[in-house]
């Protein structure tokens, strides 16, 4: 079977200003590389339209209208201090959270085996009712709820390998038993949140604090913690918040990954939830702000993908 790559146009349209790190050249250079390579196991696809009625099973439906009035039809205008958004943004946001909407539709359906969702802006750091740190609305989250609701499963498990804390995707699913939240990240860092005494209700939120500087080796150690957790844990899918800024090039933060290690760490993943979920996995983009490293970075993680396949 196929590998997924669920994409739009729609991204190049949201216009963080001058200078802002979550710019437009980055789905665009992982968009034209994979065309560039043109492997044809990859099957292209467009994000679904999404409806109101599956965001509120995430979001506010308070949050959802503010989001939407928020988007200016001139110039910038921003919904926290970090997050900028310009008449673009719009259709970007909602095309984000239905490229999640896409892959998890073509995975069940078997169109292909599993997915990469190349979107901005990211939304790992979105809660129910509040933007932060570049998201707007938790594309993530709005997944497992979808696959929760609509596809009646009852066990998901989320591996967000950001850099950041995931607080928004941690703070969604803290007293929910059906999701296994599972985050490394650099700490104590922003956004403040991700230590290990944060557990959720049912001990169903892993925390995995590294410090700065750590290196590959260090954080695969570390990972093997994580991936106990999910065999334990026994999801029938995974999804995965994919940020590749732990790279050792990029600007934000001061982990020492290489570009390699995103491979190991996707296989280890796929490795460990096979039994279980029989390979059922899809991954959307969070953070990554050294383009070269995003775009190598990104390479090697669906070449992980397309290899278990």
């Amino acid at each position: 079977m196929k590998t997924g790559l669920i994409t739009s146009d729609t991204y190049q349209d949201h216009d963080t200003g001058p200078g802002h790190p979550e710019q437009i050249a980055r789905v665009s250079v992982i968009v034209e590389n994979f065309k560039k390579l043109n492997n044809k196991n990859i099957l292209w696809k467009k994000p679904s339209i999404i409806t109101d009625d599956i965001i509120k099973d995430t979001h506010d439906v308070s949050y959802i209208d503010l989001v939407k009035n928020s988007f200016p039809t001139k110039g910038f205008s921003s919904l926290d201090g970090d997050t900028i958004i310009s008449p673009g943004s719009k259709k970007a946001t909602f095309d984000a959270a239905g490229s999640i909407i896409a892959a998890i539709d073509g995975v069940q359906k078997k169109e292909f085996k599993n997915a990469f969702c190349s979107v901005r802006p990211p939304g790992h750091h979105c809660n129910q009712n509040k933007a932060a740190g570049f998201c707007i609305l938790n594309n993530i989250a709005i997944g497992a709820k979808y696959l929760l609701k609509r596809h009646k499963y009852k066990r998901i498990a989320i591996v967000d390998f950001d850099v950041h804390h995931g607080n928004g995707t941690q703070d969604i699913f803290y007293n929910n038993k059906n999701v296994l939240f599972i985050s490394t990240h650099q700490y104590p860092f922003y956004p403040g949140t991700g230590s290990e005494k944060e557990k959720g209700k049912f001990d169903n939120i892993c925390n995995i604090p590294l410090p700065a500087g750590t290196n590959s080796e260090e954080y695969l150690n570390a990972f093997e913690f994580a991936l106990k957790r999910l065999r334990e844990f026994k999801p029938e899918f995974v999804l995965i918040s994919a940020g590749f800024d732990g790279h050792a090039a990029d600007p934000l933060a001061q982990f020492k990954l290489d570009t390699e290690d995103y491979y190991e760490i996707t296989k280890r993943i796929l490795e460990s939830s096979k039994k279980f979920c029989n390979g059922k996995i899809v991954s959307i983009l969070e953070g990554g702000y050294d383009l070269q490293a995003l775009q190598d970075s990104t390479k090697r993680h669906v070449d992980a993908l397309l290899e278990f396949n």
